[in-house]
């Protein structure tokens, strides 16, 4: 069991590592497509409008989203919540596959 444990951990690191290095890609990709649109926009009309600033937003706030999940950010459901919730729906399975076997 112990080491089923072990192994589990391993494997939920593993996924975060991922998860981050994921994240960290997507930063630098929103780092110089951004920047590369705001030099266009620079070019075409000095910035009298900044059009850029909207795909700048939108894509910010998904690269936060990213941000919440690889770095456990989220307070509402965390790691330990949803291992509770893994747990109690086996635990909710089981009794109910013992009790079939009553009526069987």
């Amino acid at each position: 069991m112990e080491n089923f444990d072990k192994e589990n951990r391993y494997l939920q690191a593993k996924e975060q590592v991922a998860e981050i290095k994921k994240f960290y890609g997507s930063l630098m990709s929103y780092v110089l497509v951004i920047g590369a649109l705001a030099a266009l926009n620079y070019y075409t009309n000095n910035l009298r409008y900044p059009w850029f600033l909207w795909a700048a937003l939108g894509w910010g706030v998904g690269l936060l989203f990213q941000a919440a999940k690889a770095f456990n950010w989220n307070p509402i459901v965390s790691k330990d919540w949803e291992n509770r919730k893994i747990k109690e729906f086996m635990e909710r399975q089981e009794k109910s596959q013992s009790n079939m076997g009553r009526w069987e």
